[in-house]
C-alpha cells in the first residue's frame, strides 16, 4: 500500500475522537436536545437536532450518552470544553504529605540553616512539615532546651507556615507540626523563589552503634 504524504503509517482502526459525541457522529436514532438557553425542545432525529444547532451557529453536543433517549445540547464547543475542564480542576483534591526534618539539640548554626532551608521548600511546596528533635545521651537531662530548639526552629518558618500545635515532648524527642500558608501569605526567607522541591531522603545524623557508643560514654 503506497504511503503519501504527511501519512503516519498504517490506519488505526481502534482510534476513537476523545471528548463527547457531537454533529454527526451523533449514531442514536432519537435524541432529547435542550437548547442554548437551558430550554427543553423535545425529542427529535439526531438529523434534525443538528440543523437547529447550524441555525443559530453552534453545535450538538451529547452530553448524557447513557440517557433513554441521549440528551444533547445546542452549545459553543470552545466554551463546553473550558467549563468542563475548569470543573474537573476544580474537583481535583490536592493531596498533603507530610515530610519529616530531624534535627539535634547541639546541631551547628549552619547545619540548622540547612534544616531550615528544607523545611521552608517542603511547606513552599505545598506539604506539612513535622520538626522532630531527637535527644540522646545527657541531653535528656535538658529536654527544656530542646522544647525551645523546636519553637525557634517553628519561628524562623513562620513566614510560610503556622503551627498545628504547640511542640510534643514525647520519649526521646520533641515534635512539631507545621501547615503551609496560603501562597499569596508566603515568604521566603531560606530559599530563592524559584527554588525546586528537595526530594532527597532524610537521614539521621548518627546511626545507631554511634548512638549506643555516645549513650555509654555519657552514662
Amino acid at each position: 500500500m503506497p504511503r503519501y504524504p504527511n501519512s503516519r503509517g498504517k490506519y488505526n482502526r481502534n482510534f476513537r475522537p476523545r471528548g463527547p459525541r457531537r454533529n454527526e457522529r451523533i449514531r442514536a436514532s432519537e435524541v432529547r436536545v435542550i437548547g442554548p438557553e437551558g430550554t427543553n425542545l423535545g425529542v427529535m432525529p439526531p438529523a434534525k437536532a443538528l440543523e437547529l444547532a447550524k441555525k443559530v451557529g453552534l453545535e450538538l453536543i451529547e452530553v448524557s450518552p447513557t440517557a433513554r433517549p441521549p440528551v444533547c445540547r445546542i452549545l459553543d464547543y470552545g466554551k463546553f470544553k473550558y467549563e468542563e475542564s475548569k470543573k474537573q480542576k476544580d474537583n481535583k483534591t490536592h493531596t498533603t504529605k507530610l515530610k519529616e526534618v530531624k534535627f539535634r539539640v547541639k546541631i551547628d548554626q549552619h547545619d540548622f540553616i540547612t534544616k531550615l532551608r528544607r523545611a521552608e521548600s517542603f511547606l513552599d511546596h505545598g506539604n506539612k512539615v513535622k520538626l522532630t528533635l531527637q535527644f540522646r545521651g545527657r541531653e535528656n537531662e535538658h529536654k527544656q532546651l530542646g522544647v525551645e530548639r523546636v519553637r525557634m526552629a517553628a519561628d524562623e518558618l513562620s513566614g510560610v507556615s503556622t503551627a498545628d500545635s504547640e511542640p510534643k515532648l514525647v520519649g526521646r524527642q520533641v515534635t512539631q507540626i507545621l501547615s503551609p500558608l496560603p501562597q499569596s501569605r508566603r515568604k521566603l526567607k531560606f530559599n530563592a523563589p524559584d527554588h525546586e522541591p528537595d526530594e532527597t531522603e532524610e537521614t539521621d545524623e548518627v546511626d545507631e552503634h554511634e548512638e549506643a557508643h555516645e549513650e555509654a560514654r555519657d552514662s
